[in-house]
């Protein structure tokens, strides 16, 4: 009895650093969850950390992977300018400053569209014949056309897919982009694009001109019609009447004399000026004269000899004056130059005709000027009618004048190539691809396999309705935790998940049966943890301690068995004599768990039946002391009906008077109901829970059949701990029986004790 002594000393000393829940707050459990804190993240993310780093791997080889394979894209750029369109074709009055202001804003949208337009996607299609490169098909001549009407064909969407157009803001610049996997090509097609671009827009100007010139010479005809009539009826009712004066304040001859007089100092004028037109066009210097210099002919012609200039000096730079084109450039160069020439030649010809008309014309007035000065005749009463079909044909005339000079302005304006698109900046051919990124795509794969390796795990934390903690106890149940029992460790001392107390697992050697491990190991971490359920069991009612407890769990293979073989053994180590009775009738254990050699056909169930008394079928074991076992004997065809029986009844009040502590072995709650018909009979439950593998709904369905049968809950045996896993390392770091000797150390001093074999262990070996 004094090792016993000091072993309850040991076990009070033990109590002051564990946690007990006094019985009137044995079922707490309606308490408030525990709010979740940072900790428990860093222990979900350590858990499932080589699940966190396979799917980052994965994700970015995959990305890598893909992106190395990945064809290179090369994206070629342009800048052009869009201008506003002059349509003052009409002599009507244009828009306003602030209207024009407000349609540039349109015109810019809608040659951003033209230019994302299927029209001239199709041109420049064609003109390049872009199906024949393999990355838009390889097929040459991808346009087809049935019947007259054209099909939209597939490589429009490809085309129209590549080409992006966007507007510079507060500019009226244009930017286009082309992609494509050959640089060379990426510019080509925006180069070509463009170029398109700007002959359709000169085209459609030039229709509209078209258009326009052909309206203005049909109404023309029409007003020439009218103003010839209104002349022809001036010009009738003039002779008729003999109406020589201009209006109704001058006579004839007063006005004859005038307007002659005016035309002779005119025409002397003129002359003047002709002759001196007519000595510059004969000396060197032609082109310094006005009608070669304002000659719109001449200017045109001039444009074209410096364009043809430039082309061909670059050409004969470039390919030598024997190249084709170089040697058509020099004919047309000559033609130019003779086009020149000719006209400067028919302007000088004008200007001496005009000198000529021009004395001729003096001599004319002259003459006339002699003749009018004695000529006067009052029309005055004649005038009136006259100035009506003058004013008349003047207004026709001037109508007819102005259409005339837009009708040739609209001639000209169609023969110019002037355009109101320019190209800013034309596409180079690119040196480096736009994608793939490879530096930004490893990244973005990096971060998303992290995060969604993180949230993996999460979810699968989240599919896990296991029981793997103390504090899952609690918050699921209310019920202390009374011990924590780590996983059975192999030979090196490395713990494993197949610990405690699988059914059939069997152990050959007696010094690693985990069953006897309170025995065999001693001062073993798992012998720690059953002596702490032990104390805690003993200090749950100070005076009276619970006398028969029954050991249960909610599903087979928990470690039921090895947690009552295991606490019956440290409650026997006290000195005080202990029974453990096996009522699983329907798989027994403890006979092998305790490597009990006995006869199969007596037993418990014997007992109930009636065929053998208690003394009978309890057996003493041959190694440890005060230790007595009642195994299950045969296995019955009604088990629940033997244990409801009265017989059991009176053998637990007899087992009181004869044994200290009665530790019973029973089946899982949820495979059969002689756990729940055993509690009624018990001073208290002690549940056993497989950490990790224990489901939260049968944890909790067990212990509501208990609590509906009003029995005591103990607490809870949490068994199998993964010392090493998170969950229990970061919150349950140290218990007060987390250390002991090796398994060598142990397993030598264990020999030494008992060299020969079974004998009887002294109280004292805790």
């Amino acid at each position: 009895m004094e090792d016993g002594a000091k072993l309850a000393l040991r076990d009070r000393k033990s109590a002051e650093m564990l946690t007990v829940i006094p019985s009137s707050q044995a079922h707490p459990w309606e308490q408030m969850p525990r709010e979740p804190h940072l900790l428990d993240y860093l222990i979900i993310i350590r858990k499932h950390q080589w699940l966190i780093l396979t799917f980052l791997l994965t994700v970015v080889t995959v990305v890598t992977i893909a992106t190395f394979k990945t064809k290179p894209v090369y994206v070629a750029g342009a800048q052009v300018e869009v201008d506003r369109e002059s349509q003052n074709i009409l002599p009507f009055q244009g828009a306003s400053a602030d209207d024009l202001y407000t349609d540039m804003e349109n015109y810019v949208e809608t040659q951003a569209k033209v230019l994302q337009s299927e029209t001239l996607a199709l041109q420049t299609i064609k003109s390049l014949d872009l199906g024949r490169y393999p990355e838009f098909g390889g097929h040459p001549n991808a346009v087809e056309s049935v019947r007259g009407v054209q099909k939209r064909p597939t490589i429009l969407g490809e085309f129209l897919g590549r080409l992006s157009i966007k507007r510079i803001p507060n500019s009226r610049l244009l930017a286009v982009t082309f992609e494509a996997e050959d640089p060379q090509l990426a510019a080509l097609v925006v180069n070509t694009h463009l170029q398109n671009f700007i002959e359709q827009n000169f085209r459609s100007r030039y229709e509209a001109t078209t258009q326009a010139s052909n309206w203005l010479s049909s109404e023309l005809e029409e007003l020439r019609i009218k103003v010839q009539k209104s002349e022809d009826a001036r010009i009738a009712y003039e002779r008729q009447n003999q109406i020589w004066s201009i209006d109704e304040k001058q006579s004839l001859a007063t006005q004859k004399l005038a307007d002659v007089g005016k035309d002779l100092n005119a025409a002397q004028t003129d002359l003047v000026e002709k002759q001196a037109m007519a000595q510059l066009a004969h000396s060197s210097k032609v082109e310094s004269i006005p009608p070669v210099h304002d000659s719109l002919v001449i200017q045109d012609l001039i444009k074209r000899q410096n364009e043809l200039n430039e082309q061909y000096a670059d050409a004969l730079s470039q390919f030598g004056p024997n190249y084709p084109r170089v040697q058509r450039l020099k004919i047309r160069l000559d033609d130019v130059n003779q086009e020149l020439a000719q006209e400067e030649q028919r302007i000088i010809a004008r200007i001496d005709a005009e000198y000529a008309n021009a004395q001729n014309r003096v001599q004319l007035l002259s003459q006339a000027l002699e003749k009018q000065k004695g000529e006067e005749n009052d029309n005055a009463e004649k005038l009136v009618q006259y100035n009506i079909l003058k004013h008349d044909a003047e207004a026709n005339k001037q109508l007819y004048d102005g259409l005339l000079q837009k009708l040739k302005e609209a001639g000209i304006t169609a023969g110019l190539r002037s355009s109101n698109i320019r190209v800013v900046d034309p596409a180079l051919v690119p040196t480096y691809p736009s994608r793939p990124q490879r530096a930004r795509n490893i990244t973005l794969a990096f971060l998303v396999g992290l995060v969604g390796g993180v949230g993996l795990a999460f979810f699968r934390e989240y599919l896990d309705n296991t029981v793997k903690s103390p504090d899952d106890i609690e918050n699921l149940t209310g019920l202390p935790s009374l011990a924590v029992v780590p996983a059975f460790g192999d030979l090196n001392g490395h713990s494993s998940r197949a610990n405690l107390a699988k059914g059939s697992d069997v152990v050959t050697s007696p010094d690693m049966r985990v069953e006897l491990v309170a025995h065999t190991q001693p001062k073993s971490q798992i012998s720690e943890a059953f002596r702490a359920l032990r104390t805690s069991l003993l200090l749950s009612q100070a005076e009276h301690p619970p006398q028969v407890i029954l050991v249960t769990s909610a599903l087979p293979r928990e470690g039921k068995t090895t947690a009552a073989v295991n606490l019956a053994v440290t409650l026997a180590q006290l000195g005080d004599r202990t029974l453990l009775i096996d009522s699983d009738l329907r798989k027994p254990g403890v006979r092998r768990a305790l490597g009990l050699t006995l006869n199969r056909e007596s037993g418990l169930s014997s007992y109930l039946a009636g065929v053998s008394s208690i003394d009978e079928i309890s057996v003493a074991h041959p190694v440890i002391s005060n230790l007595v076992a009642i195994p299950t004997g045969p296995v019955p065809p009604s088990p629940a009906d033997l244990l409801s029986s009265h017989r059991m009844r009176e053998a637990i009040v007899y087992l009181r008077q004869q044994y200290k502590f009665v530790v019973i072995d029973s089946p899982p709650i949820m495979a059969a109901t002689d756990a729940v018909i055993l509690s009624a009979l018990v001073d208290g439950v002690l549940l056993v829970v497989r950490s990790g593998e224990t489901p939260k709904e049968a944890f909790t369905r067990c212990r509501d059949l208990l609590v509906g049968v009003k029995c005591r809950l103990l607490g809870v045996v949490l068994n199998a701990v993964d010392s090493s896993a998170p969950d229990y390392y970061y919150s349950y770091r140290y218990y007060p029986y987390a250390y002991g000797y090796g398994y060598g150390e142990e397993k030598g001093k264990h020999r030494q004790q008992f060299p020969s074999g079974p004998g009887t262990l002294p109280g004292s070996s805790s």
